[in-house]
């Protein structure tokens, strides 16, 4: 058994357990929270032996062979930095980091490290993504002329919203983008196979002030009619739009919002080549598009024995039985304790996942986002 430590406890620790227990061969043994008293509620909870207060008592765990970053946005640096020093093999929540400085240092501590590490970028993951990306490499969709999308959810549509993620010390210079938008940047990078190398970028606060509950109650929980509010200031973004150009030439477009009524989760894009299209939707998630000129237009779902060979395993089911987010990060650990259990990362290009170089990659994209916005001109993309 591979022996894991999860540091962080809120929505995406747990999912990161049972994405793990679902695998077979890997055990959670320690959990780390920002106090002792509530990491060993969270252990209790879910069933995890051991619980600490702090990072470094988690690293100095007996037997630890991984560790999984859970925390916010402005903790990842750091911890990922303790990590990799403590020669331990890695997984981090996105984003990687909060600044391109950062993910270049955070990339080559990896490499000197010469450990596992992995980004939690899902959705190259789901069944149907992976049946795109196949086919472009294949050839089946042509020459890439272009690439649009979205990914849009309404969780903070209401002025009375609040998150931790709106704090721009927190959650970074950038939120929809940064939070959502990342997720697609990798997913169409992944599919295509190209870089975005450029972009322009256009983003909107809808909500310059919103209202925070005194009782530090979350987005999601209960609102009661005696709710008490305090007002707090919002410089990150709740919605945008990106014009993207692609290092084979080809260009394209996505707008990010989370103030979409009615959109939970939905990350979308169509690609069209000389051949035809693709196009997908996270909110279904079984099915891919495929646009023809003339002939009639398909509807693909993640059946593995209707599946390119190369990537059917990513199906685990018979056609038919549907598989969603949840099978998807399943997916992503596999890849990643596969590489685990080989002891070292795959070649360059041939990894199932996303690497600190795919995380650093998209950081990169982020940056100039907002660089292109405060600007208002087209920005090139950094290595």
């Amino acid at each position: 058994m591979i022996n894991v430590g999860i540091i962080g406890s809120g929505f995406i620790g747990p999912a990161h357990i049972e994405a793990l227990r679902r695998l077979g061969f890997v055990q959670v043994v320690a959990l780390c929270d920002h106090s002792l008293s509530s990491a060993e509620e969270k252990a209790r909870a879910l069933n995890v032996p051991h619980a600490y207060g702090t990072v470094e008592e988690l690293l100095a765990h007996p037997g630890l062979d991984v560790v999984h970053n859970c925390t916010p946005n402005h903790l990842h640096a750091d911890i990922n930095r303790q990590i990799l020093r403590a020669a331990k093999h890695v997984f981090s929540e996105k984003p990687l980091c909060m600044t391109p400085e950062e993910a270049r240092e955070l990339v080559a501590l990896a490499e000197s490290a010469g450990v596992v590490h992995g980004v939690s970028f899902v959705y190259r993951q789901f069944a149907m993504v992976q049946q795109a990306a196949s086919m472009q490499r294949h050839g089946q969709i042509g020459r890439q002329f272009s690439v649009y999308g979205s990914y849009l959810q309404d969780w903070m549509l209401l002025e009375t919203d609040y998150n931790w993620r709106v704090d721009a010390a927190m959650g970074g210079l950038s939120r929809a983008v940064a939070d959502i938008g990342s997720h697609w940047c990798d997913t169409l990078q992944f599919v295509t196979g190209r870089r975005i190398v450029e972009v322009m970028a256009d983003l909107a606060i809808v909500w310059p002030t919103r209202k925070a509950r005194t009782n530090g109650s979350a987005t999601f929980s209960a609102a009661t009619d005696d709710a008490q509010y305090e007002d707090k200031p919002v410089n990150t973004e709740d919605a945008g739009s990106v014009l993207v150009r692609f290092d084979d030439g080809s260009k394209g477009c996505f707008s990010v919002s989370q103030v979409s009524a009615g959109r939970k989760n939905r990350l979308s894009f169509e690609i069209n080549g000389s051949e035809c299209s693709l196009g997908w939707d996270q909110e279904v998630p079984q099915q891919l598009w495929i646009g023809h000129r003339s002939q009639p237009n398909q509807i693909l779902t993640d059946d593995p024995g209707l599946m390119a060979r190369d990537v059917a395993a990513s199906a685990h089911f018979p056609g038919g039985h549907i598989e969603g987010w949840p099978d998807a990060f399943k997916n992503m650990m596999l890849h990643f304790y596969q590489a685990v259990q080989a002891g070292n990362m795959p070649p360059a290009g041939e990894a199932k996942f996303a690497s600190f170089h795919e995380g650093a990659s998209v950081m990169f994209i982020i940056d100039a986002i907002v660089k292109s916005h405060q600007q208002q001109r087209w920005v090139k993309v950094s290595s």
